[in-house]
């Protein structure tokens, strides 16, 4: 059995079902025919129990999710971040040293981020997906090998079947099989960092306030959901994650006591914790015949900026752009031109994001007395400065660099 569609996306989780609405959502001039394939059943994504996760929704990913009619889904569950402050910070202490500190000022009325559970983006994601004529899912079968041209790409599943497209997105993770496939390599490294993931109930509002400490072994960032809610994203010390994982509720609570202090009153675990390996890998192609890499199958960052979804989106905005601009003049939408063009326009964004999170995590995860008094002090100046301050929120909003239409609020 055989199936032929425009575009075949690997991959149902975040990234691709993020993929499949801006290539063939109905809010779209000319939807394509998109079929997304995943061993596993995306409605089960949107459960609370599935990771645990909350992820930044910054401004420009806002507005395409807006062109993409599926913001007004989000927004009831989203929690907008009114202000961020940056510590030095060591479990226990008292004292805590604001580095930086971003507020209504710097932000202008407009908050640079949201913060929402993934629960609720993969089921927003997923209604709009599932709302187009135009988008189809094979799931519950593996894709078991992939052939990249001459002529269509085909993507064999574990029950035979056949499924055959002008161009494959990878939307599979960091272990992507599209891209081994491809024989596409991976350029990186583990770190000996693990990262922890739970969501606390606390007895004060957080007034839209996301802090993040850095510890020796990490950032213990404490970032708002709606209500007297927050997701805290911990990193440790693999040695450390594995003994403080190893914990009771109740020992597991105290531990994070220590690292959340007591601004907002008493702090009750919600919910299970999650824990993550922490790397850096880049691709070293975006693309091959007929394949374009996007997300985690493309690059891994350190969750220290909370940028790992946003970069999807990039790559997902700058991939859709391509291939409708080449659909609408009649073209391939997996040509080489169009490859071309996408891999030009994610490599360098791509590349100095993932140095620069690294290089941001050498340079806070560390107990180098002298390193820590002058990166210190490099920030406390930076804060002072009402450009280089600006030039942050702009950043973390998702406001710089060549901006696909979709991440402008331009319709496709």
């Amino acid at each position: 059995m055989t199936g032929k569609s425009d575009i075949i996306i690997a991959g149902g989780a975040l990234n691709g079902l993020a993929a499949a609405v801006a290539l063939g959502g109905a809010q779209l001039r000319r939807p394509l025919q998109v079929t997304v394939i995943d061993a596993k059943d995306p409605r089960g994504f949107s459960s609370s129990t599935f990771d645990g996760r909350a992820s930044a929704i910054t401004a420009s990913a806002r507005r395409m999710f807006e062109v993409l009619g599926v913001w007004s889904e989000i927004a009831p569950q989203a929690q907008a971040m009114q202000e961020i402050v940056v510590t030095d910070a060591r479990p226990g202490a008292e004292a805590r040293p604001v580095l930086l500190q971003f507020g209504e000022e710097e932000m202008r009325g407009k908050p640079s981020a949201h913060m929402v559970e993934n629960r609720y983006l993969y089921g927003a994601l997923l209604a709009a997906a599932a709302a187009s004529p135009q988008i189809a899912f094979v799931t519950g079968r593996a894709a078991k090998n992939f052939q990249f041209g001459p002529g269509p790409a085909e993507a064999t599943l574990d029950d035979g079947q056949t499924l055959k497209a002008s161009l494959v997105v990878a939307a599979d993770g960091r272990n992507s099989a599209a891209r081994a496939a491809a024989h596409i390599d991976l350029v990186g490294w583990n770190y000996d960092q693990i990262g922890i993931v739970a969501t606390v109930e606390h007895d004060l509002p957080h007034g839209g306030r996301a802090e993040e400490h850095f510890t020796p072994a990490g950032p213990f960032a404490i970032l708002p959901l709606p209500g007297n809610r927050s997701s805290l994203v911990w990193t440790e010390t693999k040695a450390d994650a594995h003994l403080i994982l190893a914990l009771d509720d109740a020992g597991f609570l105290a531990e994070l006591r220590r690292r959340f202090g007591d601004r907002l009153g008493e702090v009750r675990l919600l919910g299970g914790r999650y824990s993550y390996p922490l790397a850096m890998f880049v691709a070293r192609e975006l693309t091959g015949p007929r394949l374009a890499l996007i997300g985690d199958a493309a690059h891994v960052v350190h969750p220290i900026a909370g940028l790992g979804f946003n970069l999807g989106l990039r790559d997902v905005a700058a991939l859709a752009e391509s291939v409708h601009d080449a659909f609408a003049l009649g073209l391939d939408p997996g040509g080489d031109a169009v490859l071309e063009r996408y891999s030009m326009w994610r490599r360098f964004d791509t590349v100095m994001t993932a140095v620069a999170m690294d290089g941001l995590n050498r340079l806070f995860a560390n107990n180098n007395a002298a390193l820590r008094l002058l990166r210190d002090a490099g920030l406390v100046a930076a804060g002072r400065s009402s450009k280089l301050k600006s030039f942050f929120v702009r950043e973390a909003a998702g406001q710089t660099g060549d901006l696909p239409k979709l991440l402008r609020g331009e319709r496709l």
